[in-house]
Order: C-alpha cells, then sequence, then structure tokens
C-alpha cells in the first residue's frame, strides 16, 4: 500500500498592499547550490540529479491596461530561490515600497499607454538583472498577425481555402520567449472515416509580435484531417531552442525550399486516400524549419487490413507525444492505431543522430489485452513514481522501458484528464470517458499507477466527452462530468448535483481564485462556427457565468470548441488562451487581467503540465492539468525538479 498524503491546505491570505495584491505561497527551498542566468535573472542549479532539462524562460512581464490602470504580471521560474523577490518599474520608477515577496501581479492605477514596465528578481539582498521593458497593450488581448495561405483547386475541380488550426509554442531561437507554430487546414480536410481528396496542410512560425520566420508544406502524399498530422515542438536535444517533428511524405516541402523524396510522386487513390508509397519521420530545424534529419517512419503501414478495416480509416489513427522515459532528457513518441492494432515507438534526437529506443506492439504475443484500448488523444506522467514518465495511451499505460504497465480492458474513448485530481489518495488519478455500449464504465475514475477503477458509471452508450476541473469548493479535488447528463461528481465519485456545466470540452485557469474555469465556444449550428468564451461555474446556483466572450474569434474542430492553444505563455501561472480571428488573419492572444493572491512558479516548469501543452494540439485536443492538484483547498506545490538548457 502507498502511504496516503499528508494534507495541509493552503488557506488564502489576501492582503492588499498598495497596488499590490500579496499571496501566501512560499516556494520550497532550493537546497542546491545556484548560479546566476544574466539575461532572466534567474537561477539555475549547480548539479542536474534528478532533475529534467526543461526550457529557459524569460519573465515574460506583462502589461494590459484596464478601466482602474495597468495590470503588470511576470513569471516565477521553477528555478527561482525561495527567497526570492520583486521590484517593480514603471519608466524607471519604483512602485513597490518594499520588496514583493508573495504575488508576481500588481495594479498600477497611474499607468498608462504609454508606459513601460520592468521587473526586477532580488534574492541574497541584490537586485539581479532586470527583465526587458514591456510595453502596454491597449486591451486585455492582442493579435499576431498571420500570412493566410492562397487557397486551391483539387484534380476533381472543387475549390478549397485555409484557416488557421491548432498552435503549439516553442522556444525555437533560444531567447526565452515563446514562437508559435500554427497548422492550416484547408476546407476539405476530412475525419479519417471519410473519403475525399484534400488540399495539403501547411506549418508556420511566428514570433509573437507576427514576424514570419517559415513555411513547411506537408505536401500532397500527407492528407489533412485531424488524425492525420501530429506535430511536436520540443527542444529535443537540449540546445536550448526547439526542435519540431512529424510525419512527412514524398513531396514535403520544408522551411528553406527543400523537396524531401520524390517531388512528383502522387500516391493519392480514387478516394482521395494515401495508401501505398513511403512514409517518413522528419526532425526540423525550430529556427528555420530547414530539414535536419528523415527517415522511414516507425511504426510503419504494412499491410492496411492489419489494422481493423481494408479501406485505410484505422490504419491512418496517429497520436504523438513527449516523455521523459530516462527521467532527465525528452524523448519523441510517435504512435500508430488505436481501435486495433496499437504501435508505439520511441526516439531520441541526441546530437544530430535520430535513433529509436524502443517500439510497443500489440500484436506481439502476450500483448494482446493491450489492442483497442487507445484513445483519440494521449497523456504522459510519472504515474509509478520512479522519476521517468509512462505513456498513457487511454485504458491502457506503457511503462517508460516500452513495457505494458497495465490494461483496462475498458476499450477505446473520446476524452481522459491525468493529474492529481484527488489530493485525499497517493499519486495521481485518471477521469475517462469510453465509446463502448457494453464497456462496465462509461465514465471511470481511476489509479493512474495501477488502472485499478476506483469509481465508475456504467452508461450502456458511447459516452463522448467527458470533462475533469476543480469547480465547486465544498469537495475536495476536481470534479467530473461527462455528456449524457449524468450529473457533476466528485472526485470520490459522491454525485453532487444533478444538473452539470453544458460545457465538456476546455478548463482554464483564468481568474483570481484556485478553482478552474471552463473553456468552451458559443456554436452556432447553422453555420457550423463557434465564438469563444470563458465562463465561471456558479455552483450555488448551477449555472454558468460569462467572464469573456471572444467576439471576433473562432473556435476550431466543429464542436469540440478547441482553441488553437490554452496555455500558460507569459505573466503569473495563469493561462492565456488562443482562438484565430474570424478570417484567419490573425492568432488572438487573450491573458487575464484579474489580480490574485495567490504566487506559483509558471505552470510551464510542471513537467506534467509542460508535456500536456506539446500533445495539446494531437488528435482530438483535451486541456492540461498539472503534476500537483491545483485547486481549492490545496497544498503549497513542490519546487520543481528541473533545470534549463543553457
Amino acid at each position: 500500500m502507498k502511504k496516503k498524503k499528508q494534507k495541509t491546505p493552503w488557506k488564502r491570505r489576501a492582503a492588499l498592499t498598495g497596488a499590490c495584491l500579496l499571496a501566501s505561497l512560499q516556494i520550497v527551498t532550493v537546497s542546491a547550490p545556484l548560479r546566476a542566468v544574466a539575461e532572466s535573472g534567474s537561477v539555475i542549479l549547480a548539479t542536474t540529479e534528478g532533475k529534467r532539462q526543461m526550457e529557459f524562460l524569460d519573465r515574460g512581464v506583462t502589461a494590459v491596461k484596464t478601466d482602474n490602470g495597468v495590470f503588470v504580471s511576470w513569471r516565477l521560474l521553477g528555478t527561482d530561490p525561495a527567497s526570492i523577490s520583486f521590484h517593480v518599474y514603471r519608466d524607471g520608477v519604483r512602485l513597490n515600497d518594499t520588496a514583493i515577496t508573495s504575488s508576481t501581479n500588481l495594479l498600477d492605477p497611474e499607468g498608462t499607454t504609454e508606459s513601460r514596465y520592468t521587473v526586477t528578481p532580488i534574492w541574497s539582498g541584490k537586485e539581479r538583472q532586470p527583465s526587458g521593458p514591456a510595453s502596454v497593450w491597449g486591451q486585455a488581448y492582442r493579435d499576431v498577425p498571420l500570412q493566410k495561405p492562397a487557397g486551391g483547386i483539387n484534380p476533381d475541380g472543387s475549390a478549397y481555402t485555409y484557416s488557421a488550426n491548432d498552435a503549439s509554442v516553442g522556444d525555437l531561437d533560444g531567447d526565452g520567449k515563446y514562437e508559435l507554430i500554427v497548422k492550416w487546414d484547408p476546407s476539405n480536410s476530412k475525419d479519417n472515416s471519410q473519403d475525399g481528396t484534400t488540399g495539403p496542410v501547411y506549418m508556420d512560425a511566428y514570433k509573437q509580435d507576427g514576424s514570419f520566420l517559415w513555411r513547411i508544406s506537408l505536401g500532397r502524399n500527407i492528407r489533412a484531417g485531424a488524425h492525420y498530422t501530429q506535430f511536436i515542438v520540443y527542444d529535443l536535444d537540449g540546445d536550448g531552442k526547439a526542435e519540431l517533428a512529424f510525419k512527412t511524405a514524398d513531396g514535403t516541402i520544408d522551411g528553406a525550399g527543400k523537396v524531401i523524396g520524390d517531388p512528383n510522386a502522387d500516391y493519392r487513390n480514387s478516394a482521395g486516400r494515401i495508401l501505398s508509397g513511403p512514409e517518413f519521420l522528419t526532425v526540423f530545424e525550430g529556427a528555420t524549419g530547414k530539414e535536419l534529419v528523415t527517415i522511414p517512419y516507425n511504426p510503419p503501414r504494412g499491410n492496411v487490413s492489419d489494422w481493423g478495416d481494408g479501406y485505410g480509416n484505422r490504419v491512418d489513427r496517429f497520436l504523438a507525444g513527449i516523455a521523459y522515459l530516462d527521467g532527465k532528457h525528452p524523448s519523441l513518441i510517435m504512435a500508430r492505431g488505436y481501435y486495433t492494432r496499437t504501435v508505439i515507438t520511441a526516439y531520441n534526437w541526441r546530437e544530430g543522430q535520430l535513433s529509436e529506443v524502443w517500439t510497443f506492439d500489440s500484436s506481439t504475443p502476450g500483448l494482446s489485452g493491450y489492442a483497442g484500448q487507445g484513445n483519440h488523444n494521449l497523456s504522459v506522467a510519472d504515474v509509478d513514481s520512479d522519476g521517468k514518465d509512462e505513456i498513457i495511451y487511454g485504458a491502457c499505460a506503457i511503462d517508460n522501458n516500452g513495457q505494458g504497465l497495465y490494461t483496462t480492458g475498458l476499450g477505446h474513448g473520446d476524452a481522459m484528464h491525468l493529474g492529481d485530481l484527488d489530493p485525499g489518495r497517493p499519486g495521481m488519478e485518471l477521469f475517462q470517458v469510453h465509446e463502448s455500449k457494453t464497456a462496465a464504465y462509461g465514465l471511470e475514475f481511476r489509479d493512474a499507477d495501477t488502472g485499478e477503477t476506483i469509481w465508475g458509471l456504467f452508461t450502456g452508450k458511447d459516452t463522448g466527452r467527458g470533462m475533469s476541473a476543480d469547480i465547486h469548493p465544498g469537495y475536495p479535488g476536481e470534479e467530473v462530468w461527462a455528456s449524457g447528463g449524468y450529473g457533476l461528481f466528485s472526485a470520490s465519485g459522491v454525485k453532487i448535483s444533478s444538473t452539470q456545466p453544458n460545457s465538456i470540452n476546455f478548463g482554464i485557469w483564468w481568474d483570481g481564485d484556485l478553482q478552474r474555469e471552463l473553456l468552451d465556444h458559443n456554436w452556432n449550428a447553422t453555420t457550423a462556427t463557434g465564438v469563444g468564451k470563458i465562463e465561471k461555474w456558479d455552483y450555488v446556483n448551477n449555472l454558468p457565468v460569462t467572464l469573456l466572450s471572444a467576439d471576433g474569434t473562432l473556435s476550431n474542430n466543429h464542436t469540440k470548441g478547441t482553441p488553437s492553444l490554452q496555455a500558460d505563455l507569459f505573466g503569473d501561472w495563469r493561462e492565456e488562451v488562443i482562438w484565430r480571428t474570424a478570417d484567419s488573419t490573425a492568432l488572438r492572444i487573450y491573458t487575464t487581467t484579474d489580480v490574485t493572491g495567490y504566487r506559483l512558479p509558471t505552470l510551464m516548469h510542471d513537467p506534467v503540465y509542460r508535456l500536456g501543452i506539446a500533445w495539446q494540439n494531437v488528435a482530438y485536443n483535451q486541456p492540461p492539468h498539472t503534476s500537483y492538484y491545483l485547486g481549492e483547498g490545496m497544498n503549497p506545490p513542490p519546487s520543481p525538479a528541473v533545470f534549463v538548457a543553457d
């Protein structure tokens, strides 16, 4: 038996001091020796023993004009010492009388849109390198201009246009700021179950000011659709700059204009599917988009019928992610299949070499129980507390060494959530919904380490969506709910209410408290479009309260209502959200302007959350979770065991 966690609830102390709302959390002391990093005014550990390589980030200072002044926020880094405090300057004049010790945001009543803000960290009694100056946004969002591709004509004469779809982030040039990587989908993209030729998919990279970096064309031999084009952005080799990796084919054109393979090859059959010809895996340089290495794609296609049908639906179901299989460095995870056969391959990109680490194949003797257990998404975390990551593939889990960890036999599902969902139990938990009408549970809450069901509910039908988030402060842990109207449940399985949120898509940490808000869209069935929104669940009256209506934007992926990306991109620990503008000429980034009384390290230095951002765009997008419980009554989180790449 695992030892139960000792709970010491983190009680809120919100004290307004001048213009600063201060919080009570003190970051756990970093005991290892420290050395300065001048550019960020942060520190990194002199030893990397037992720690994960993470990306270097600057302070991410953000300033936004509000009705009451200028809201300013900045990052607390995972490598910062516990004693760190801050001074905030407007146009060179310090705003705070005493060092800010317990918050990473403030409201400056005298600030204007012409002001410039810098933040200086302090430790050991000394001011360190200040951040770069931050100009003030005129409103709580800013647009990143895009270069929209021209439409095209299919071989049958039909026309298609382009819309900005899923996005990811990575520091492509090593300056401590995230760049945006955007996937362009043609209007004729297809689900795998549908026949039809599609236009090519494009990948673009932009700096946050809209500077265009490069474009990659996947070419005619990669079909467009949510299940075909899984792209991963991450610093794979620890050089401080992110790479890009995804499946390619003959005719893919890299960001420098080089064609991969045969530029004249066309493997599209009469149904518009690509079921022959070579398949590749390519790693691209993030700064330029140029090809670094291309190898045959593993898992290979083989016989189409081996994957569950003969017409090409299930053979082309792909997933991807990042996992720290050795506990220190990231490995690339590429996968194929989940309805029947499941194959997962892990790769390392080290010193210019791409090498295979292991391959897991459910067709291997003794592993048949893992067939048919995959989701339209995956998650990655160290669920068995050995310091190394496992791949949670839906109703089954693969250990860091490529061996099966467990399989529940409950079958395929469309949605799942992994994290410390119930702080009263040891380890992590997983909430998942299932598609099978005969599955013992249509929705289930399980131990992420053992696969043991903690509680579940038989539904007798395809339970297509499920959500987990702390939206009710009266119950410990996260609440869960699913499509079908079964009600709102606590983490321990107590039915709180028969009324549940209509929103079952995404959650976001947005306002000043520790609960999570609902991230969704207002769907228009006539136009088949949705406008982004954020809601607060009123747990007293059991109804949603709108906090943000993102007029002028559109959501992605039909009724799933997903944003281009949700992540802690800059500022304090709360999350930003990106939707495309209605005409796809820009990505619109929204940030909160609510002052908060809590101080947390950037979520991007939490290992489970950061990997959740890496896989968020994969197939059926899911929201990220943290490795620790982040919600009402939480304990102070542990100091992230990370080191940053120089």
